[in-house]
């Protein structure tokens, strides 16, 4: 049969229809994209993210007060005290702008020993014992760098006024001011403190000399000499520390100094300047290392943990729903060349 035709009219011919184009909401890649993104943000947060925002803190105002019973030698009195209040005060603040400049943890610090008479007095001066440093760490390590006007110029060890972060059970190396050195601390097992579980450590430091002092020949049993150069001695019999695993801060802690002189040459202890058994963190002192550790975890587990989780299981959804909508896509029909 052949198409009609009208006169004058080039015959009518009928044309097959358009081809269907199939393409994709907006909607649907926009979901598809921010899924994909998530998925890939995840492990980034776990993986690079994380490592970076365990860093030692550089804006530090801490204070940390150890108190307990113990002896110290009355220099005006020429005599020992037994049964005396003994506090350790320890003030650390962070040099934030030398810490911006080298990039490390820079920390003054500042440790004051009061016996009941001097604890009154506000100078520390005035303490029984007064002593200052300038301690530098690699804020991802905790390693000491020895850099930035640090004092003394001898740090070592793993540890000092924190430990590093995520802590092992294993021993580490802590400094010890008063020695001059790094003392080994074992672990010792896990501990509860205030609802955070901790890891302690324990060491002890033996009898080790630590310097010399001018003093009056009588007082380390040499009458017949005038002034002498002492031998100062210095032991710890009991260094107990609690640890928070993730942040490795110091969240309890207890130490038993003891400080004698000698005769040049003693093997016996003549003066007993300080001796004090389990000077722990005050009431006080505990509950701000614990909020302070609490939060420091906080963080981390955001970062580490809540985020990148969050971000895979919003990703996870997201792409699934995009992907489904651009497979089912939005159908478009249009002719070409026809009416």
């Amino acid at each position: 049969m052949r198409p009609s035709t009208l006169p004058g009219r080039p015959p009518v011919v009928p044309t097959a229809p358009a081809p269907t184009v199939r393409t994709a909401p907006p909607l649907a890649l926009a979901l598809l994209g921010a899924g994909v993104f998530l998925l890939v943000l995840a492990p980034l947060l776990a993986w690079y993210v994380t490592p970076r925002a365990a860093v030692t803190p550089v804006d530090v105002d801490v204070t940390t007060v150890f108190t307990g019973t113990g002896s110290y030698f009355d220099t005006g009195a020429l005599t020992t005290r037994d049964r005396q209040r003994i506090t350790i005060t320890r003030h650390v603040l962070g040099d934030v702008a030398a810490s911006e400049r080298s990039g490390r943890a820079v920390w003054d610090v500042s440790t004051t020993v009061d016996t009941p008479r001097t604890l009154p007095l506000a100078d520390p001066r005035r303490a029984f014992q007064w002593t200052t440093g300038r301690w530098v760490t690699d804020r991802r390590s905790n390693a000491p760098v020895h850099c930035c006007g640090e004092t003394p110029t001898r740090y070592d060890g793993d540890a000092y006024l924190k430990f590093p972060f995520a802590v092992q059970k294993k021993t580490y190396r802590w400094w010890d001011d008063t020695l001059g050195a790094a003392v080994p601390l074992r672990f010792a097992g896990t501990v509860q403190v205030a609802g955070i579980t901790g890891y302690r450590f324990a060491g002890t430091v033996p009898a080790t000399r630590t310097g010399t002092r001018q003093v009056p020949g009588r007082l380390v049993g040499r009458p017949g000499q005038g002034q002498i150069q002492a031998e100062e001695w210095y032991a710890n019999t009991g260094i107990g520390l609690v640890v928070e695993e993730r942040t490795g801060r110091i969240v309890d802690a207890s130490i038993s100094p003891v400080k004698t002189l000698r005769a040049p040459g003693s093997r016996r202890d003549a003066v007993v300047l300080l001796r004090a058994r389990g000077l722990a963190f005050t009431p006080a002192t505990r509950r701000a290392q614990v909020a302070l550790a609490r939060a420091d975890g906080a963080q981390l587990v955001l970062v580490g943990r809540t985020l990148p989780m969050a971000a895979g299981v919003a990703g996870g959804v997201l792409a699934v729903t995009g992907g489904l909508l651009v497979a089912r896509g939005g159908r478009r029909g249009g002719r070409r060349g026809g009416r």
